[in-house]
């Protein structure tokens, strides 16, 4: 009971991971699908902005652009996720909602995966280099890269981290563009005390600031930068242009991990930057279980040297024993608007691997 469910979906992820369900609905603006997930051993997908209808969506500062919230399916299986994404999509939300792009869930349109010459070139981020992920992290990457690297037709690079930091002091300074103060007025108005998580993220974030019209300008204008760097630095994993302009050879997803760890303790996840890097990208993510923690086998490195303060919090909190059988899993992440492309790659990984290498 001393680890956390996630969040802020964690309850639709512990109702779900008790098997009280077999299919749900979370919100995404920073990892809120894809935290619940994986703490609690399901699947999770983040979709790219707009796939998906958000009418009747409450929460606080609706009418913001800069940082979309998106929602997205949990589910006790791959084939749940996918049955999600392919009824609401193929109901046709664009003629319901205008700000949903009118285009259909494209089943089956990554052919590279098929056939007698499969190509399938896959990015690993071992780390973001703010953060290192705790052992059984590591050794969950390990399993499935050392799976992968046996099955014809899969190449494996690595995926170096550019400027993760910078990504989070953006996004961070784009959360909360009124100074939180929607967010201060509506848990002030429930009467109940600040959770420990709740000051953290919003009283002591050196990124909540109320902006100008101008700052928020500014700040926008270093997202889109940021996108296009990114975007070039995916361009350039390519190793030619096809005839028709077409990118060939590029990486096709990224593996890499969720989380710092597995689930945290109550009141001690403080690191989104394995999830929130892909909210700023719009990028869609999906999480999958792995493997379970295991005391023995992912033992603590006791003179690991931090890289800084947030590092040392989080190799701190590392204890195997309180982690045991803990679930732990990994994220697949894809282009902008290549959603379909995702779950495909997952869905064959998953077949050629055997995933999950243990039941969580």
């Amino acid at each position: 009971m001393e680890l956390t469910s996630g969040g802020s979906s964690g309850g639709e992820g512990a109702l779900i991971g008790l098997r009280g369900s077999c299919l749900g609905v979370g919100t995404d603006i920073g990892g809120s699908i894809r935290s619940p997930a994986a703490n609690n051993g399901l699947y999770g997908f983040r979709p790219t902005s707009y796939r998906l209808p958000v009418g009747g969506y409450a929460a606080a500062m609706l009418g913001e652009e800069q940082i979309v919230s998106v929602i997205g399916p949990l589910s006790a299986s791959l084939e749940g996720i996918k049955l999600f994404m392919k009824t609401i999509i193929g109901a046709k939300p664009w003629l319901m909602e205008p700000s949903v792009l009118p285009f259909p869930w494209r089943d089956g349109e990554y052919c590279s995966l098929k056939g007698n010459e499969k190509r399938l070139k896959i990015g690993v981020l071992w780390s973001d280099e703010i953060v290192k992920p705790h052992p059984p992290v590591q050794r969950a990457l390990r399993e499935v890269v050392d799976q992968l690297k046996t099955i014809e037709g899969v190449e494996i690079v690595d995926w170096k981290p550019y400027k993760h930091d910078l990504a989070w002091e953006i996004i961070a300074s784009l959360y909360f563009c009124d100074g939180a103060h929607q967010e201060i007025d509506a848990i002030e108005a429930s009467g109940e005390p600040w959770r420990p998580l709740s000051k953290f993220i919003i009283k002591d974030n050196p990124f909540v600031k109320s902006l100008t019209v101008t700052e928020v300008w500014e700040w926008t204008e270093k997202r889109e930068d940021y996108r296009t760097e990114y975007m070039e630095l995916w361009n350039n994993t390519a190793t030619c242009v096809g005839a028709n302009g077409d990118l060939e050879g590029a990486v096709d997803v990224i593996l890499c991990p969720v989380g710092p760890g597995a689930a945290p303790p109550i009141d001690h996840s403080r690191y989104w930057g394995y999830t929130s890097q892909w909210n700023l990208l719009d990028y869609p993510a999906a999480v999958f279980p792995v493997t379970k923690v295991d005391p023995d086998v992912d033992v603590k490195d006791e003179n690991y040297l931090p890289l800084n303060e947030k590092d040392e919090y989080n190799h701190r909190l590392y204890k195997p024993s309180r982690y045991q059988d803990a679930p732990v899993s990994l994220q697949l992440v894809g282009r902008r608007y290549e959603d379909e492309k995702v779950l495909e790659v997952l869905e064959f990984i998953k077949n050629q691997i055997g995933l999950p290498f243990v039941k969580t």
